[in-house]
């Protein structure tokens, strides 16, 4: 169910396009509680109706449409995912972009997820949020909620992005990276889109040439039951023969450095060959924060290829589960499946 709560900037003219703010939840609006931070439906709409810079002249005007129920993201499904896609698909015509508000723990998945649910983008849609809320007297809410409304009402980026913390960065290339800093996330394998400090700089040539498409094309991501498993010294192969039980159809392995395995416990090799054999899409991301995976660089890489795990480059282990959720929903086989998790939809993977 999606509640519509229009929230008009004051100063928006019948010349001018709005931005449609789709609030997911999350810190940025919350409110103090008997039980802690909690997401309140029109609380978000209230303090920004308070505060006097959202009613400033250079920010452009906007609605809000506040999603029920509003998620700490902690609570964060691929059916979310889908309603978070469908509303931006649903007003497409209407809105010059999007800015989509959300809590910072699943940020970086609904950022990966995102771009494969609306390929053919030729308007920004910008995720962001903050550690604190909107509320407190000291937060990073408001600067991350206006410098998002701003570049995405002046700058058509025809992608989805990630704005936290003065960095633009692709949506699908982010993983979060501190829990408690402003600065928390990061783009490890791709150069950051934009730098924001005294001005706002966009890097146009890292960004993604936009579609002729007049409008999105949409694909639910909630038609797959995928995982991810991260390699530890001492993982026992019953450990893994557990997680590759059906109803699973695919697995990112988060494997050591440039994508190694225990190569010498021929039990847990086994295991992996047999669920490839079934139909499971096996594949391999590197437990770095920054990397690629090359499975032929080791032996102990060559003996997970040798199993039919697929190297996943330098996909980030959301971007991965996204890439999976889609390409199994969307109804690809397991071969034509593998084959495709090393090809590039969104700038996802480098080649």
């Amino acid at each position: 169910m999606i509640c519509t709560t229009l929230c008009d900037n004051v100063l928006m003219t019948a010349q001018q396009k709005k931005i449609l703010i789709v609030y997911s939840g999350g810190t940025i609006g919350m409110r103090q509680g008997p039980q802690g931070y909690q997401p309140e439906t029109g609380y978000l709409q209230a303090q920004m109706a308070s505060i006097p810079a959202f009613q400033h002249p250079d920010v452009p005007p906007y609605e809000i449409l506040e999603l029920q129920p509003l998620l700490d993201s902690a609570n964060m499904h691929p059916d979310r995912w889908w309603g978070l896609a469908q509303a931006i698909a649903r007003h497409y015509t209407d809105y010059q972009g999007f800015v989509v508000l959300h809590g910072t723990d699943t940020m970086a998945y609904t950022s990966s997820a995102l771009p494969f649910m609306l390929q053919g983008l030729n308007k920004p849609v910008i995720v962001t949020g903050s550690q604190i809320p909107l509320c407190e007297l000291r937060n990073d809410a408001q600067e991350n909620l206006i410098t998002s409304l701003l570049i995405a009402a002046r700058y058509p980026i025809p992608e989805v992005c990630l704005y936290f913390g003065g960095r633009l960065m692709r949506g699908c290339r982010t993983l979060k990276l501190d829990a408690q800093g402003f600065q928390a996330f990061a783009s490890p394998n791709y150069p950051l889109l934009g730098q924001v400090g005294i001005d706002i700089d966009i890097f146009w040539e890292r960004i993604r040439p936009a579609r002729p498409e007049s409008r999105p094309r949409l694909q639910p991501l909630h038609h797959a039951t995928v995982g991810a498993l991260r390699l530890f010294p001492g993982i026992s192969a019953s450990v893994l023969e557990n997680m590759l039980q059906p109803p699973l159809q695919g697995l990112v392995i988060e494997s050591y450095g440039v994508g190694n395995g225990p190569a010498n416990d021929p039990v847990f090799l086994r295991v992996l060959r047999q669920a490839s054999q079934r139909g499971v899409v096996l594949i391999n991301c590197t437990q770095c924060v920054k990397g690629s995976v090359d499975q032929q660089g080791y032996a102990t890489g060559q003996a997970l290829a040798e199993t039919g795990v697929v190297a996943g480059g330098d996909l980030t282990t959301e971007a991965a589960l996204a890439k999976l959720y889609y390409l199994l929903s969307a109804g690809y086989t397991p071969d034509e499946t593998r084959r495709l998790l090393r090809e590039d939809f969104c700038g996802e993977i480098s080649h």
